[in-house]
């Protein structure tokens, strides 16, 4: 088929290297002339392991281009992805000013090509966006049929290209059958059972299921903290809860460790929050679950300022590893919160290079670490070594080998569970455990 997918982030430039690596012809649209260049030059706008060398295989066999026109990429394409995003305003509620401008635009060009066209909304939305999509999008078209589905994507940043070729299931929120099937084939070589429900339900299950990942982080890293004042070791008692496959679901996320992140997770809690106090509907628990995360960024301060040393050591500043997402990382505010009580930092992070950082992702480290570049180290034992204190703040092998090798005269903060032992020979110290 032939695919235009809107917006380069993180979810479009994985679906464009997918859809092509499965034979599709895919054609990149995004406002940023920079990420056009790199595509076009089979570069990674992002950082995402494998991503790179899919990107240059589909650039170099010609199923992949990208351009800022996009009245051209709908006349080259029968179907259009959105994948633009929808980041949270002042009050955290989702701006859904781009998703409804993207509409408008591929409407006007629709029309202008003057034939059929299925727009698929891939962008995480509050439920009955599906339905003004297809009114903005049916109004800029005009006599022009347009058929619409909403797509919800379960891609974790890190391993997005596996979660794309192994998901539990491919969700098809449609009422429009020209429009299911286009969404069918695009996926017909991923194995997964496909559900075909109303759009407002698939939007809806986007957001539950984001708010469910962060209420399971939330809640294993509270028991975690309950645990340690009794002297027990969180991970320990979270184990055994997680060991229960027939009431507690799954292992996945419970497990003590620093707080959640991303550009997913807290914009979306927020964002449920928010449609359930329109509606008046009381969620005590899930209006817990952002304070518990901050609670959990406090102790984390709180760990490490009770070592009493001046140089830190901050291992990690993206809100997980294998990718350079800065936005809503607890990193960031670990290393605001640290430089404001007059600590000295130094940060190593293998993927975030300054150079590469664009967009809102870069926006968001300067204003609230404005001159975090002078912070970043090359190597972690240049860090190390500058150090007094070192933290890391998600799991790595390359940290775990280099405390090992040289974190020995120094005290540790683990808040990611990097040793389900002490390393000999350190003050070592968990968040949880």
């Amino acid at each position: 088929m032939k695919v235009s997918i809107f917006g380069l982030g993180y979810v479009g430039a994985v679906t464009a290297a997918c859809l092509a690596r499965d034979g599709h012809e895919v054609v990149g649209v995004d406002v940023n002339p920079d990420k056009v260049a790199r595509v076009n030059a089979g570069e990674s706008p992002i950082v995402e392991d494998g991503l790179p060398e899919l990107l240059a295989e589909g650039v170099a066999s010609g199923r992949i281009t990208a351009t800022v026109d996009s009245v051209a990429a709908v006349a080259a394409t029968d179907v259009s992805f959105i994948s633009v995003g929808t980041p949270p305003d002042e009050n955290r509620v989702p701006d859904l000013g781009y998703v409804e401008r993207v509409c408008v635009e591929i409407g006007a060009a629709i029309a202008a090509n003057g034939a059929a066209h299925v727009v698929v909304l891939r962008s995480t939305v509050p439920p009955g966006t599906t339905g003004r999509c297809a009114g903005l999008l049916a109004a800029a078209a005009g006599d022009v049929p347009v058929h619409v589905a909403f797509n919800p994507e379960f891609l974790r940043e890190g391993s997005a290209i596996r979660d794309y070729d192994r998901p539990a299931y491919t969700i098809i929120g449609a009422a429009d059958r020209q429009a299911e099937a286009a969404v069918r084939e695009l996926y017909a070589t991923v194995e997964a059972p496909v559900h075909v429900v109303a759009p407002a339900v698939a939007e809806m299950v986007k957001y539950v299921s984001n708010t469910w990942h962060a209420t399971k982080i939330g809640f294993a890293n509270e028991i975690g903290r309950v645990a340690k004042g009794f002297g027990v070791d969180g991970r320990d008692v979270m184990h055994l809860i997680a060991e229960d496959h027939k009431l507690n679901v799954s292992a996945v996320y419970m497990r003590p460790g620093f707080a959640y992140g991303g550009s997913c997770l807290p914009k979306d809690v927020y964002a449920l929050l928010h449609y359930a106090g329109e509606m008046h509907v009381p969620t005590p628990l899930l209006s817990a679950v952002p304070a518990s995360n901050q609670a959990h960024i406090d102790e984390a301060v709180k760990t490490v300022l009770r070592h009493g040393r001046r140089r830190v050591a901050v291992l990690g500043l993206a809100f997980k590893p294998g990718t350079d997402d800065l936005r809503e990382s607890p990193a960031v505010p670990l290393v605001k919160r640290l430089l404001g009580e007059g600590c000295e930092v130094r940060i190593y992070d293998r993927d975030v290079h300054t150079a590469q950082l664009m967009g809102t992702n870069l926006a968001y480290i300067h204003a609230h670490v404005p001159h975090f570049e002078a912070l970043l180290t090359e190597t972690i034992e240049e860090c190390l070594a500058w150090s007094e204190v070192v933290v890391a703040t998600y799991s790595s092998e390359e940290f775990v080998n280099a405390i090992r090798d040289g974190g020995q005269a120094r005290p540790v903060v683990d808040l990611a569970g990097l040793f389900d032992e002490a390393p000999g020979g350190c003050d070592y110290d968990g968040i949880a455990w």
